[in-house]
């Protein structure tokens, strides 16, 4: 009888970790990962976290305590994982007209990797509930699990961090400005009317310090205009520098503005591909949390 609850508990742990690996792939405008080698490799990836997680029951049950620490030492080579995705998102960045940044990269590495800790977490759980309950126990365990996970992955986009809206695109003699906020001095007519014909401006105003300060960081700038030149597409190719989408601060009150020259020029669609670009982990500031912060704010 043992036996035959180590077997459920070892494939119930294993599907069930292998299936929301899958439910948390996510192939979208971001082509990563790619179809169908990057999506093989995650898949493999979680199939061994799953087995890592669901193994350990059985090795647990017997008091196989070496065992359990062997597959604690596996489980360690998964921050490889993070190393892998770095450096492999950092050569494909050199491609992009608008890259996203090292920040960017750094948290989508961080995600890869945690995502196979959640794997073998849920592995873990759902064959600990098979094995001292029942398959029935498991399913309801990886279900919750689901949902719980869908919750850890959804994390704040500029929309709740700021108010977005439209920026007038204007100049002042050569200057480039949107509203008052000054870009670059652009000499050539022909530039000039680009921007005046094709050009859109954005404006985002930050909520309150917190907001200002995760705004200020330039990797979450870098993030938001390849959001949306990759959603919009972008009037650039690799000899017109000058039609790079940029973001510059207005250093009294910490608004942020984006011009951008996008193929598509549909304002609508432009705040809300600015809206819902990720607060990366790295941007995200709380100075207010602090005694100085609320202090100083005041």
């Amino acid at each position: 009888m043992a036996i035959v609850s180590y077997w459920q508990a070892l494939i119930t742990g294993v599907l069930s970790g292998t299936l929301i690996r899958y439910f948390m792939l996510r192939r979208d405008y971001r082509q990563y990962p790619s179809y169908p080698h990057g999506v093989v490799t995650h898949l493999s990836l979680g199939f061994i976290a799953a087995f890592i997680g669901a193994i350990a029951i059985p090795a647990l049950a017997e008091r196989e305590f070496t065992a359990v620490t062997f597959l604690a030492l596996a489980a360690t080579q998964f921050r490889e994982v993070r190393d892998m995705e770095r450096m492999m998102l950092q050569k494909l960045d050199q491609t992009w007209l608008v890259p996203r940044g090292p920040d960017f990269i750094e948290g989508m590495a961080r995600v890869f990797e945690a995502r196979n800790y959640l794997v073998m977490l849920t592995s873990l759980l759902v064959g600990g509930a098979v094995f001292w309950g029942n398959v029935f126990l498991g399913v309801a365990a990886a279900l919750i699990l689901l949902l719980a996970i869908r919750k850890l992955m959804s994390g704040k986009i500029v929309a709740q961090i700021a108010h977005v809206r439209e920026g007038e695109v204007r100049f002042e003699g050569a200057n480039l400005y949107v509203e008052n906020i000054h870009f670059m001095n652009l000499g050539t007519e022909y530039v000039k009317d680009v921007y005046r014909q094709k050009g859109l401006g954005v404006i985002i105003e930050p909520f309150n310090d917190d907001e200002r300060a995760t705004l200020s960081n330039n990797g979450q700038r870098m993030a938001i205009a390849h959001n949306a030149a990759a959603l919009l597409g972008i009037y650039k190719d690799v000899d017109t520098a000058e039609f790079t989408p940029i973001l510059r601060r207005d250093l009294e009150t910490g608004r942020v503005g984006l011009v951008i020259i996008p193929i598509e020029k549909d304002l609508y669609y432009l705040l809300e591909a600015v809206k819902k670009t990720p607060v990366l982990e790295s941007a995200l500031s709380t100075p207010l949390k602090t005694s100085v912060g609320r202090k100083a704010s005041d």
